[in-house]
């Protein structure tokens, strides 16, 4: 995806990369101080081994979050099916009339297939959607929480305001706050 209020733009861009071996020993030293370890990015359910390095952080006993837009649902399926979730934050980009303006990609059908995946399966999960005025309206967002809940989703939807005070991926401008603040859950159980 290429959102434009993506506030990791080097990370998309193939910058700033650590090593497995670094992020092992930084984690070694901070067993009994943490006590989780929360996998984002970029997406991080597209790096190759992201499987076999939640693995590993749960054999070192924390527990793990992951922060993903859904694109991967088969990945997202077999770190269910070996237990190694504890939490997982869904980014709802937008539905499927807005969904390419908003990500430049064609990923809502994942997406949606993710959902899914979660509602079935018992992992707490809440699903969150990044808010630009110049991407979406108001009318949008109850859209949105019509559809989630025509789902069988009901947990906490949270909007996140886009705040403008870091380098992103695209060239938005400042966002009109719609009434929002500047993070606000639509519904919460």
């Amino acid at each position: 995806m290429r959102c434009g209020y993506c506030y990791n733009p080097e990370i998309v861009r193939g910058k700033g990369k650590l090593s497995w071996s670094a992020v092992l020993d930084f984690l070694l030293s901070r067993r009994r101080l943490l006590d989780g370890v929360v996998f984002s990015g970029g997406e991080c359910t597209i790096h190759p081994q992201a499987i076999p390095f939640v693995r590993e952080v749960k054999k070192m006993g924390f527990e793990v979050k992951i922060d993903t837009n859904g694109s991967r649902p088969k990945v997202i399926r077999q770190l269910i099916d070996e237990n190694l979730l504890d939490y997982v934050a869904l980014d709802f980009k937008a539905l499927p009339e807005k969904y390419w303006q908003v990500t430049r990609s064609d990923l809502f059908l994942p997406f949606e297939k993710t959902l899914e995946i979660l509602l079935s399966s018992g992992i707490r999960f809440e699903v969150r959607t990044t808010v630009h005025s110049d991407q979406l309206a108001a009318s949008d967002l109850q859209k949105m929480e019509n559809w989630l809940r025509a789902k069988g989703y009901s947990g906490t939807y949270y909007l996140q305001h886009f705040r403008g005070d870091k380098q992103i991926l695209g060239e938005l401008g400042e966002s009109k706050k719609q009434g929002l603040k500047t993070e606000s859950a639509v519904w919460r159980n």
